[in-house]
């Protein structure tokens, strides 16, 4: 294949103008070009697509990376849909779900050399002189599962109440070990900036499940203590067409920015303008054809669509008092973790494919037993709801649930540790998180930890195997869903990510 020459001066553009016009033409832009003399080409048949309830079909082999498809899923799905729950910050795994009793007796003792190893550690520790064990000072209890009990900390009492539904994986692993290349990590499959959120791929490879909501929904919850940034790169969608990108549910009057129409602009006025820069942007497709004006037709359609579904979505007015006690005192505070959580399931009934619940505030360097009391306080009642709601209106089966952040945390306290009070570091080798329905077996407990919960000692599972394993149950083959962009095969998994079958139901 011919591939020009590079500036060297700046290799993100072209060399020359042969080489700009092989990066323009992809084979959307050929085939439209093709049937242009038709009437509206492949293009047209796409756009017709995402204006139908299911939304286009596309690519699963990398020879056709961006021609219009019609044979996904790959196979039947288990799930039909995510809600994934990210903890911003990264929860302590040692104080939650990896339960260690002995390690009180090993209270301020050096964490053993042979344990730590010669591993990487942030620049926040890098200058102690000691790294002293911090066993944490909750107590872990006993709660039912399917593999006669499993431990969790009295601060997930509500949570535990449902460890029949859920598969706890204790054995996760990330190269990232800073914020922002682990979120990024776990959102796209690369540390690197860029590429397309799993929300996009998602939308990308199997389309929406109601014409009038976007495929990828995102809430955000304010949580407690130390904010890490949230950038919108997040739930984006990269290189993949920018319909795909997150739509970000905010909290309050509008939900949708500049959704609502103007004062003394009516709907029928609205309809008008739109088929009229609907016509304008035709001309441009045949003009330009350029698949970004396509996008920006749906994107259009869409929101016409959402001025009358996101304000039904959004009112809370037909939940039984029951329903709306179950998810907790704050599920009335828009914006609350308890109201995104029955504002997902309510997403889920109107079958949205991917929706992106963020908590932020779990970063604990300091002050970790006060902060980690509240941010529980937070999540633990509303998140069980969740799984109890979503099972009792028979879509939890359907409904693959994931719980958790970007890495772990260490098992040495960072700075000052007394009986009472400690924080730890990022700790990129080993964490917990936990899934449930969609085809996951539920009440088990896949991997483990060694004594110290620092390194892996069986069934270690990396992001892209989480990613494989998830992209399976939702009936797609990660290493066949895949991008052409700028001369390279993209795909979610990279060149990674093993099915983790024994978590299969």
């Amino acid at each position: 294949m011919y591939q020009a020459a590079r500036n060297p001066m700046n290799n993100e553009r072209p060399a020359d103008a042969l080489e700009a016009y092989l990066l323009n033409l992809t084979r959307r832009r050929f085939f439209g070009s093709v049937a242009g003399s038709l009437g509206a080409g492949l293009g047209g048949v796409a756009l017709a697509q995402l204006m139908g309830a299911r939304g286009a079909p596309r690519t699963d082999t990398a020879t056709s990376a961006q021609a219009v498809l019609t044979n996904l899923p790959h196979y039947a799905p288990k799930a039909k849909r995510v809600i994934y729950m990210h903890m911003e910050g990264a929860p302590s795994q040692l104080d939650l779900f990896d339960y260690k009793p002995h390690l009180v007796d090993r209270f301020n003792e050096e964490l053993p050399a042979s344990i730590r190893n010669g591993q990487r550690i942030t620049t926040m520790t890098s200058g102690q002189t000691r790294f002293p064990v911090a066993p944490t000072v909750f107590r872990f209890d006993r709660h039912e599962n399917n593999e006669g009990g499993m431990m969790l900390s009295e601060l997930l009492p509500h949570t535990g109440s449902v460890a029949k539904e859920i598969c706890f994986i204790h054995s996760m692993h990330t190269q990232a070990i800073n914020h922002e290349p682990g979120i990024t990590f776990f959102q796209t499959g690369s540390e690197q900036p860029g590429r397309p959120s799993f929300g996009s791929w998602m939308s990308y490879g199997l389309g929406s499940g109601n014409r009038d909501m976007p495929a990828f929904v995102v809430m955000i919850t304010q949580g407690i203590g130390n904010m890490q940034a949230l950038s919108a790169r997040f739930w984006g969608s990269g290189f993949l067409p920018s319909e795909h990108q997150g739509c970000r549910l905010r909290a309050g009057r509008d939900a949708v920015l500049y959704l609502r129409d103007p004062d003394g602009v009516t709907r029928d006025d609205r309809r008008r303008m739109l088929d009229l820069v609907g016509q304008i942007n035709e001309e441009e497709f045949t003009r330009s054809l350029d698949p970004e004006v396509q996008a920006r037709i749906a994107q259009f359609e869409m929101a016409y669509r959402m001025q009358m579904s996101v304000p039904e979505l959004t009112d809370f007015s037909d939940e039984s008092e029951e329903t709306l006690a179950m998810y907790g005192p704050d599920v009335r505070i828009p914006g609350s973790f308890a109201a995104n959580c029955l504002m997902a399931r309510r997403l889920a009934q109107r079958d949205v494919r991917f929706i992106q619940l963020y908590m932020r505030g779990w970063d604990q360097h300091g002050n970790l037993p006060g902060e980690l009391r509240a941010q529980c306080k937070a999540v633990d009642q509303p998140q069980a709801a969740l799984i109890k709601d979503l099972k009792r209106l028979g879509l939890l089966d359907e409904t693959l649930v994931l719980w958790s952040g970007e890495f772990g945390r260490t098992a040495y306290s960072q700075g000052t540790l007394t009986k009472t009070n400690y924080g730890r570091d990022h700790h990129p080798r080993c964490f917990s998180l936990w899934l449930a329905g969609g085809g996951v077996k539920p009440g088990i407990s896949f991997g483990r930890t060694d004594d110290y919960s620092y390194n892996i000692v069986e069934n270690p599972v990396e992001v892209h195997d989480l990613h494989a394993t998830m992209m399976h149950l939702l009936g797609l083959d990660h290493k066949k869903l895949v991008y052409r962009a700028q001369g390279r095969d993209y795909r979610l998994t990279d060149v990674k990510g093993e099915v983790i079958k024994p978590i299969l139901s």
